[in-house]
């Protein structure tokens, strides 16, 4: 018969050894080491069984642990002994504010003037504005007959100045290319370029213009045809030239579709006398957009509604909302995005400082700004993007005003990664030595994750340098992390008896680490997604460090 020993730990991950470390008021973990010999907590158990592998029930099936004790023969009676050690890490959330990419919040950048120490509330001006702290990528218009001065002929020179600009600072850029704005409509019949930003080419071609009458003033100008053949053609070769520069540049956020209407909004409803195309022109449209943008996210511009709203979520093509806060039940219209697996976007319906000054009476007026009602929209609409505020004072005045709200709501918007259990186990045995890393992850934002994430463990040095990565990577496809859900994820260490093991090296931690790319980890980049968790390191890295 063969007797086979085993150490066993004698503190399960989150009982009262955990709770000691919590009260501490410092993150970091309680170690039981358990051996047959002068380590103290010692326990030696014999096992009737003849099997050779010792299993945790500390979790589930999904990210259970197994070591390699020892094996037998039917002829021979032998003792094989393992040491058992175990590290349970306390853990506490980020403490400030945590963007992170591809989610939370933006401010108007207008161009790469927006980085200049001149500009007052830009992240260097005088004010020193904190609202940037927020920031996770940046948004905007672009004209369009800036960007197509002539038939075939394109100009990104400003684009890419800005593009660039936000590169450098880790931002990425939301687009919106306008053919039309009543904004500046300050006359009767002011100059056109003024307002009608579609090129002029298109009418010497022949596309047709009608004049319009400005909503509360007496103010008349002009607008296009807005399903006139000819404007279509050049709204499609627009579009097809974007894409050829444009789609999957990951210097792109998204792309809203922006063809029709006020500021592309895909209404006219200051505009009297400008009427928008039938539903089959709208589709059609998306349609083309869809067939030249096979990467880069679209987006419905806020007032597509209906059949259209159907058909762009049929095609991938997800919605944006700029009504928010002033309308009630404007967050409700975009579920439907949500629940086709889609970002949702949204915009309020004026500026903060505006806001707040609203009659707040409904119907026949706009609700006021208020902190419940911020809360709520972002909440309800599952946000993953949100315009932090949109006049040109960069969010400064609402940071100032709501800077803990904020913060808060910096972790609540779009997806957010927060460990929530993390242990490793180290099984020692004359055959080798195994240390199982079991790691609990819960999003605890409002949104799924919309792009993929490697997750990477690695045992690092004192200064954080990494000496081994534990076991593979882990691929998170995009879009099935989804909120309000915990994963349970193991990673495995494995050497051989007598080979070197860096888990005895002194002032040995475990890091973790969430990439976009599994390219980015192996070419020594440093993570860009970050953990909700005390322990953030300078290189984006969560160190779960032992005391």
């Amino acid at each position: 018969m063969v007797a086979l020993f085993a150490c066993v730990s004698l503190v399960a991950c989150g009982d009262d050894g955990s709770s000691a470390a919590s009260e501490g008021g410092e993150s970091g973990a309680v170690e039981e080491s358990n051996s047959s010999d002068s380590v103290p907590f010692s326990s030696v158990v014999q096992l009737s069984s003849s099997a050779d592998v010792l299993s945790s029930s500390s979790f589930t099936s999904s990210s259970s642990w197994s070591g390699a004790i020892g094996s037998s023969s039917a002829d021979s009676s032998v003792a094989i002994k393992a040491d058992t050690t175990k590290i349970t890490y306390a853990l506490k959330p980020f403490d400030g504010p945590l963007s992170n990419p591809h989610k939370g919040f933006t401010v108007p950048t207008g161009g790469a003037w927006t980085f200049v120490p001149e500009f007052e509330y830009g992240p260097y001006g005088s004010l020193n504005n904190k609202a940037w702290d927020l920031v996770s990528y940046g948004s905007g218009y672009q004209q369009w007959y800036k960007l197509n001065p002539a038939k075939g002929v394109y100009d990104w020179t400003e684009l890419e100045k800005l593009l660039n600009a936000l590169a450098e600072h880790n931002m990425t850029y939301a687009l919106r290319v306008l053919p039309y704005t009543p904004s500046f409509i300050k006359s009767d019949f002011p100059p056109q370029e003024e307002y009608d930003w579609t090129p002029p080419f298109v009418y010497e071609m022949g596309a047709k213009k009608i004049q319009i009458d400005l909503r509360g003033t007496e103010y008349h100008a002009y607008a296009p045809v807005w399903d006139d053949s000819i404007y279509i053609w050049a709204a499609k070769e627009f579009a097809k030239a974007l894409a050829e520069k444009y789609d999957g540049d990951p210097r792109i956020e998204y792309i809203d579709v922006r063809t029709f209407g006020e500021w592309g909004e895909w209404h006219t409803s200051h505009i009297l006398g400008s009427v928008m195309p039938a539903d089959s022109v709208l589709k059609d449209m998306l349609d083309y957009y869809a067939s030249v943008f096979k990467k880069t996210q679209l987006v419905l511009p806020s007032n597509g509604f209906g059949d259209v709203y159907t058909h762009a979520l049929n095609l991938g093509i997800t919605k944006r909302d700029d009504g928010f806060i002033g309308i009630p039940g404007r967050p409700d219209t975009l579920l439907r995005a949500y629940n086709a697996n889609l970002p949702t976007i949204a915009e309020n319906i004026a500026g903060y400082r505006t806001m707040l000054a609203n009659d707040d009476l409904i119907p026949g007026g706009t609700q006021k700004w208020t902190a419940e009602r911020w809360v709520n929209a972002i909440t309800t609409a599952h946000l993953t993007y949100y315009v932090l505020d949109q006049d040109n004072d960069c969010g400064y005045y609402f940071y100032k005003d709501n800077k803990a709200l904020a913060d808060s709501m910096s972790k609540v918007i779009g997806y957010n990664f927060t460990v929530t259990q993390a242990e490793l186990v180290t099984v020692a045995s004359t055959k080798d030595t195994t240390s199982t890393l079991n790691i609990t992850v819960k999003n605890t934002g409002v949104a799924p994750c919309f792009f993929d994430v490697y997750m990477v463990a690695e045992f690092v040095d004192s200064t954080g340098k990494a000496l081994a990565q534990i076991g593979e990577m882990v691929r998170i496809p995009k879009g099935t992390f989804k909120d309000g859900t915990s994963k349970e994820f193991s990673f495995t260490y494995k050497v051989d008896a007598g080979q070197a093991n860096v888990v005895t090296q002194s002032g040995v931690s475990v890091a973790l680490s969430l990439y976009e790319s599994e390219d980015a980890y192996k070419s020594g980049k440093n993570p860009t997604v970050r953990f909700d968790n005390d322990g953030l390191q300078g290189n984006n890295k969560l160190l779960l460090k032992s005391r």
